[in-house]
């Protein structure tokens, strides 16, 4: 496609109404390209994680339009969404959010069953993508027999099964030691540079390191939008 895989036009969320209506968002606009990772950071409060559940189809905004693959988000309806969410966004929570009583692969699975793909074939994919995370080991583990690194890897292959086309990461790394965090945002630039489109919320610069650009957002509003200082690597190299 031609078009980003992501954009956000003039997007707003109010929530509430009157004297108590809190604006988390106002007249956001940003686009993302396949291929093109981008870290959103601001102090808490700022829309940042509001900002990541417009693009994910988690809310809808309050005005604005937020089209994925160029289909817009509000004009598909609740089926709609739920669908282009399972099939073309992959979404890695700060909390990892994987069921307790699903193994790993059944978890990786889990969004390619509830779209129609049969069991075995759909957990023939999530062994694929605990492959490409090289997490093959976990795939009959249950989350509560697995470290949090462990955990968080598998919600990244849960968040990339399939060919998903857009990689939402709000603080992947919040719950992660450094050196484990270094490793997640490896994997999900490297899913960036074999062509998926990525948003990444963090709080911290030198993991923002790893993006294209970053967009500095304020008071629900976009005030400013850089290139990182230095590559990723140089980061990690600096890294204790």
């Amino acid at each position: 496609m031609s078009g980003p895989v992501l954009e956000l036009a003039g997007v707003t969320r109010v929530h509430g109404t009157g004297e108590t209506a809190v604006h988390a968002l106002r007249g956001v606009s940003l686009r993302v390209a396949a291929g093109e990772l981008v870290a959103v950071m601001g102090p808490s409060g700022s829309g940042k994680s509001t900002l990541l559940t417009l693009a994910g189809g988690l809310d809808l905004p309050t005005a604005g339009r937020v089209l994925v693959q160029g289909q817009d988000l509000g004009a598909l309806g609740p089926a709609g969404v739920a669908a282009l969410r399972r099939r073309t966004i992959g979404y890695v929570f700060q909390d990892f959010n994987l069921i307790p009583a699903l193994t790993a692969a059944e978890n990786v699975a889990l969004p390619r069953e509830l779209d129609g793909v049969s069991a075995r074939a759909a957990r023939a994919l999530a062994r694929t993508a605990l492959d490409r995370l090289g997490i093959p080991e976990l795939a009959d583990r249950f989350p509560d027999d697995m470290s949090g690194g462990q955990q968080q890897r598998v919600a990244i292959a849960r968040a990339i099964v399939g060919e998903r086309k857009l990689l939402l990461a709000d603080e992947p790394t919040g719950a992660l030691d450094s050196e484990t965090g270094e490793s997640v945002l490896r994997l999900i630039r490297a899913r960036c540079d074999d062509g998926v489109a990525g948003v990444l919320v963090t709080h911290e610069a030198r993991l923002a390191g790893w993006a294209d650009r970053i967009v500095f957002v304020r008071d629900g509003v976009v005030v400013d939008e850089t290139e990182p200082l230095a590559p990723a690597e140089s980061l990690l190299e600096q890294t204790p």
